[in-house]
């Protein structure tokens, strides 16, 4: 069986199985983010940016640490562990937001929207409209919300407004789904 391509081709498709669902309601906005996209991948502008941003504001490169204890206890092959966590807001989720408000910037957005499960990526979503002064709403299940307290003040702290969803489970299922609307 051939080694599935990397990346989708030009109908969004994964080799000769692999598409995509996305409700019809947001097929225009898909491809014009689509678009913008591709233009923005070949700009250099764009990518000094962005590389500027990842390195200067949320601390990349990451080291590698080499995890002695966890070797030896694992029959001495030696492990390494990325410091992803060492990255402004403590997840390697700001790497995508960074590049999602310069594509929104791009676009001419000034309000965006994210879900969120355990809040790692609300506040990240969170952070980089802050930094680029843009509204930000982030929607959330309310037992997500009840579990991940913190990370709810973080965002709220940020200038996000979280809105608590409470249809079916409250958890992130049911955020996507408002955050579509």
């Amino acid at each position: 069986m051939p080694v599935l391509q990397q990346v989708p081709d030009a109908r969004g498709h994964f080799g000769p199985y692999g598409g995509m669902f996305v409700p019809e309601t947001l097929m225009s906005a898909l491809d014009d983010l689509t678009a913008e996209y591709e233009r923005a991948k070949t700009d250099p502008a764009f990518q000094s940016e962005l590389d500027e941003l990842l390195r200067n504001f949320a601390g990349r490169p990451t080291p590698l640490y080499l995890a002695e204890r966890l070797s030896e206890n694992l029959g001495g092959a030696k492990i390494y562990l990325k410091r992803e966590d060492l990255l402004h807001t403590g997840a390697h989720k700001i790497n995508n937001a960074l590049g999602q408000i310069l594509l929104a910037r791009r676009m001419g957005k000034t309000r965006i929207i994210a879900e969120t499960g355990a809040g790692q990526h609300g506040v990240a979503t969170a952070t980089v409209a802050a930094r680029f002064g843009c509204e930000c709403v982030i929607y959330m299940g309310a037992v997500d919300m009840e579990r991940q307290a913190l990370n709810v003040a973080r965002m709220r702290f940020l200038g996000a407004k979280v809105v608590a969803v409470t249809a079916g489970q409250a958890t992130l299922k049911e955020a996507i789904n408002e955050a579509m609307r």
